[in-house]
């Protein structure tokens, strides 16, 4: 059969059809790779051919170079980079070529393919000719041609990282891609594909705008387009607008005013997608300045020193008029829709951001506006005015806002009873929410809730939670945050009185028909869990009457009925939502005496139905059991050794869960919890549990973000079983000694870089502090002093470098305290030979950080007994 009858079948209606086409596209694949990308190439390339075929063509030949894991897309990398290089050139030439096809769907899909091949070529030095040649392309007359060369330069931007291109390149390709920005090119296709190589190129151009001449002909440019008389080359431009306002923020000066008078006039004027875009620019310098003043501090606005230009202070009287009148833009439907985005949504949160980025001034702008439309007749306006009031709760102090808050809050929950319209309700439901998530906690000087009004908040939330189902839940998220405000404020509660009420209201709207929609269920049981969560020992009684409720509600949802997907679905989600509200509860009543006692007459039931909860989803172990699991360890201690038979193979599950990583992350969290709980009556367990780790860790297909945990899990085993971890030494420490000198190697690349290296080296001196505390006082001590000279090199590694955050100076510090307490004399000359530990000692004695300085002040006790002995 040849090829183009096959991707036909490929796409056919009729599944038998699509299953052997399919099939036979994998054989061919796997029985000759080379042949089959030429297959692939030669008809994409092929006019004669059906545009159906092509495009699929395209598409598989883009899959066999890039995919979405880790793993796998290295393996294709690999797998391209040893194919023939004949073979190579030959499917690169017809890529090339295709880009001048007439179809449009074969041109833009070559692009892409060439911009893949690009992304694994380029950073190993090769197809150093490909730039040149999309480079001359752009003189030919066709414009497709010069669409299609400068779409490719566009993806091909987006694959690569800047310092694999040279810069004498990057002039070469900025200048291509802004002639073809130009107002005097004919053609828009070709424009816009231009406008939208920019916004992949800016990247590279850090060194054109440093130059003041370069930095202002692009400027000049990307302004112009702006006002195209074709909306999707507008909206393009805007879009490099955003762009540059983050990355090039502090080049931004000379041409802020002109950019304001453009934006405004697009927010006011442009059609929706570039009026969002307009909006957005502003977003995103407000972004850019709240990250400045929140890492420079406060007390050093108006410093000359920092890098703030306070674009947003300057812009004030005139931006906050503009972004007011977005507001009352509103559509319809837009509290049902989840998706929705539209300018007033836009405006809204662009002024809340503002409000954050200026503080107190934002309010006198706002107030009037407040002020005249509040009571208007048209619900437009309530509705936008409320909007506005809520947008700016966060920023400005509370001494500025608390007396017009106390004015306000009568007057909205009078609307939230009141108002006929349903959006108004659903935005002071929402701005209620906002008071209290700001304005209300122990922190405040002036309490905005107080005996007199606490009654009527609560009796018109409760109310609200039987409003129409996007009321409801904003009701639900005010009674959240009114509970959050409440927490610390000592051994009683404003809420105690009104508790059973409330936990009777949340249940009563967990059973409502519409509960699915508008999240309102979810936001029920997230309040339900924080009402609990702040609740004082007063409420204690109710809470544990809550139990046999909810496990009777998980109890249900497991009666094996016959379900479809989609109702398999949803019942999976309130399984969920009710094994996270037992989790809190568990902590809640296991965290006191006398009410734990009570409370575990019911964990013997409660363990059952969670294995009935693993036991019902087969393959995959449901994450918020495992979490509520771990919690009952936890409250339940050495008592909990009783359900380990049973348990302990979907701990295994939990642990062989690599597609899942989260539900694997949280598994080695919970066996932390149990080594806890258990101490070493976890011991017959280990081996199993030990060698399920030791896999995770030497598995390339793990999410990386899953073994600095499993580091940390290693310390918890160590200190439950003690010398009992003395056959586990030869396995876990050359692990652990590979990944301390990776760590080493891989910072600082970039910020999540070395974030990640902080997480890691953490679970690594985790794991040393476990191991070291565990063997604490047992003759088999010395099988750890090989290890020392290792552990303490790694320590010197992290502290020379000095891109550690606070909490791994604090468990490295710890680390070398527990050496000295472990080994003794043995380690005291070592810690005395070693390059930094002295200083490091030092650093963290002086340190401004309570908890280093406490771990530094045991640690140097045992380093000076460790020394004098």
């Amino acid at each position: 059969m040849e090829v183009t009858q096959v991707l036909l079948n490929a796409q056919s209606i009729d599944g038998t059809v699509r299953k052997h086409a399919e099939d036979s596209l994998k054989q061919f694949q796997e029985q000759d790779l080379p042949l089959f990308l030429i297959s692939l190439c030669g008809e994409l390339s092929n006019e004669e051919k059906p545009v159906e075929s092509r495009k699929l063509a395209g598409l598989i030949l883009k899959n066999a170079l890039d995919a979405k894991e880790q793993h796998r897309k290295l393996e294709l990398v690999q797998r391209w980079l040893s194919l023939d290089a004949g073979v190579k050139t030959q499917i690169k030439t017809c890529l090339l070529q295709t880009l001048s096809s007439p179809s449009p769907d074969a041109r833009s899909t070559a692009s892409q393919v060439i911009a893949k091949i690009a992304g694994i070529e380029l950073p190993h030095k090769q197809w150093s000719e490909l730039i040149g040649s999309l480079l001359s392309n752009i003189h030919q007359l066709p414009a497709h041609v010069k669409q299609a060369t400068l779409e490719t330069l566009g993806y091909l931007c987006e694959e690569v990282s800047p310092d694999v291109i040279d810069q004498d390149q990057v002039n070469k390709v900025l200048t291509a891609v802004v002639q073809g920005m130009n107002a005097y090119e004919g053609n828009n296709d070709v424009r816009l594909a231009a406008t939208r190589a920019l916004y992949n190129a800016l990247g590279f151009a850090q060194v054109n705008f440093s130059n003041d001449m370069e930095r202002d002909y692009i400027m000049r440019v990307v302004c112009e387009a702006t006002l195209s008389p074709e909306v999707k080359i507008r909206q393009a431009a805007f879009e490099c607008l955003v762009s540059i306002s983050s990355t090039y923020y502090e080049k931004l000066a000379p041409y802020i005013q002109d950019i304001f008078k453009i934006t405004a006039k697009a927010v006011r004027e442009d059609e929706e997608a570039v009026a969002l875009q307009a909006i957005e620019f502003w977003s995103s310098i407000c972004d850019e300045e709240i990250d400045i003043l929140e890492e420079y501090g406060t007390d050093l606005i108006g410093d000359s020193s920092i890098p703030c230009f306070y674009f947003i202070k300057q812009a004030l009287p005139a931006l906050v008029p503009v972004l007011l009148e977005t507001l009352l833009k509103q559509e319809e439907d837009q509290d049902q829709d989840e998706g929705a985005w539209n300018i007033a949504m836009a405006g809204g949160t662009c002024l809340g951001l503002v409000a954050r980025t200026v503080g107190d001034d934002i309010v006198p702008l706002v107030m009037p506006f407040i002020e005249e439309n509040i009571t208007k007749p048209d619900w437009r306006q309530r509705e936008a005015a409320t909007y506005a009031f809520g947008s700016i709760l966060e920023g400005p102090s509370a001494d500025k806002l608390t007396s017009i808050v106390n004015v306000a809050l009568s007057f909205m929950l009078t609307a939230l009873t009141n108002d006929p319209n349903n959006h108004v309700k659903d935005t002071t439901a929402w701005t209620l929410g906002r008071i209290f998530e700001f304005l209300h906690g122990s922190t405040m000087d002036a309490p905005i809730i107080t005996q007199a009004n606490c009654q009527q908040i609560i009796t018109v939330l409760l109310q609200s939670m039987k409003d129409v189902p996007n009321v409801a839940e904003k009701a639900c998220g005010a009674l959240y945050f009114l509970a959050q405000g409440y927490e610390d404020m000592g051994p009683s509660s404003p809420l105690t009185p009104f508790f059973q009420e409330i936990v009777q209201s949340l249940l009563t709207v967990t059973h409502r028909e519409d509960a699915g929609e508008s999240r309102l269920r979810t936001a029920a049981y997230e309040t339900l869990n924080e009402i609990v969560r702040c609740s004082t020992d007063e409420t204690a009684p109710l809470v544990l009457q809550l139990v046999p409720v909810i496990m009777m509600e998980l109890h249900n949802t497991l009666e094996g009925q016959k379900l479809s997907s989609d109702e398999r679905e949803k019942q999976g989600e309130l399984q969920g939502l009710l094994c996270g509200c037992l989790q809190v509860i568990i902590q809640k009543l296991g965290s006191s005496e006398p009410t734990k006692y009570v409370f575990m007459h019911h964990t013997d039931q409660m363990m059952a139905l969670f294995l009935r909860v693993f036991a019902c989803r087969s393959a995959t172990v449901h994450e918020e059991a495992m979490l509520a699991i771990g919690a009952l360890a936890y409250a339940t201690g050495s008592d909990f050794a009783k359900y380990m038979p049973e348990f302990y193979k979907y701990i295994e599950m939990g642990l062989q869960n690599f597609e899942e990583y989260q539900v694997c992350a949280v598994t080695v969290g919970v066996v932390g919890d149990i080594c806890r709980a258990l101490e070493d009556k976890i011991l017959p367990y280990c081996d199993g549990i030990m060698s399920q780790l030791l896999k995770d860790l030497s598995s390339n297909q793990l999410h990386r973000s899953v073994k600095p945990p499993i580091f940390s899990c290693f310390g918890d085993i160590a200190l439950a079983i003690g010398e009992g971890f003395e056959k586990y030494l030869m396995y876990a420490m050359p692990m652990l000694q590979s990944a301390a000198e990776l760590s080493i190697q891989t910072s600082g690349a970039d910020d999540e870089m070395t974030e990640y290296t902080n997480t890691l080296r953490n679970g690594i001196l985790e794991a040393y502090s476990g191991i070291f505390q565990g063997f604490k006082n047992s003759p088999k001590t010395q099988l750890l002093i090989p290890y020392a000279p290792h552990i303490l090199q790694f320590l010197d590694g992290i502290y020379l470098e000095r891109d550690m955050d606070d909490l791994v100076m604090k468990t490295a510090i710890g680390v070398l305290g527990d050496l000295a307490d472990t080994l003794g004399s043995n380690a005291g000359s070592l810690i005395q030979q070693s390059l930094s530990s002295r200083d490091f000692l030092n650093e963290c004695l002086s340190s401004e950080d309570h908890l280093i300085k406490e771990s530094a002040e045991w640690a140097k006790l045992a380093i000076n007994r460790a020394i004098s002995v």
